[in-house]
């Protein structure tokens, strides 16, 4: 009988900040790890988080998808102002504590506050991870298209791939990529057509092939372990 990957709860508190949330562990291991966290206004249950996760351990990562230090401490609402730095010393950990299982190439992204967490803090220890995987990246706050939260951009020496909807108040498509030329690591950007900041990935306008369309996008973009 073929095994099937597994989800399981993960938690080390024995890390400061510590980490919590679940692991989906593959079945064939190609050693290679994908940590995932959520938006200000979510948590790592959140269904695209889920969705692209549940695609990826197929292709034998180990993926970990986890609630950043505010969402640990406060069940609901924005991070706070101040939050930020201890947020992203939880990511650093969660890295860490994945590679101890993984141990391969090791990738970190998320969805808007926590993709643009990811982004500050790989630029800020560079050579952390191998790449980022970047969903709805908040370029800048909903029509303050001067606001640009870019400043880490020219430091960020870690491969991505942007996944941005053509809707999305946080940035068009075209600013996007204007501001991606500030990055000197080769990016690439999937752009979802109609979607808004949530990628269309809830309601009844959800786009159910995009899951697979940022798994191939990743796979393409970082290639496979896999042999």
């Amino acid at each position: 009988m073929k095994s099937l990957p597994s989800l399981e709860p993960f938690e080390d508190a024995s890390l400061d900040p510590p980490v919590r949330g679940f692991l989906h562990r593959p079945a064939q291991a190609s050693g290679d790890g994908l940590i995932l966290t959520h938006g200000a206004g979510g948590n790592c249950q959140a269904p695209l988080l889920r969705a692209v996760a549940d695609r990826l351990v197929h292709d034998g990562l180990f993926v970990l998808r986890c609630n950043l230090l505010y969402r640990q401490l406060r069940s609901y609402g924005p991070p706070r102002p101040g939050d930020a730095a201890r947020d992203r010393a939880g990511l650093a950990n969660a890295v860490g504590a994945l590679k101890a299982l993984s141990r391969g190439r090791m990738f970190l992204g998320g969805h808007s506050y926590g993709g643009r967490q990811s982004t500050m803090l790989a630029a800020d220890s560079s050579p952390l991870v191998d790449g980022l995987l970047l969903m709805s990246y908040p370029l800048h706050p909903p029509r303050q298209h001067a606001q640009l939260r870019v400043q880490h951009f020219p430091s960020l020496e870690t491969r991505a791939v942007f996944v941005h909807g053509t809707r999305d108040p946080f940035g068009s498509p075209e600013e996007l990529t204007a501001a991606l030329k500030l990055i000197p690591a080769e990016t690439r950007l999937l752009t979802v057509e109609g979607a808004g900041h949530d990628l269309g990935f809830k309601g009844k306008g959800t786009q159910a092939d995009l899951p697979e369309r940022i798994q191939r996008a990743f796979l393409e973009f970082f290639g496979t372990a896999r042999k």
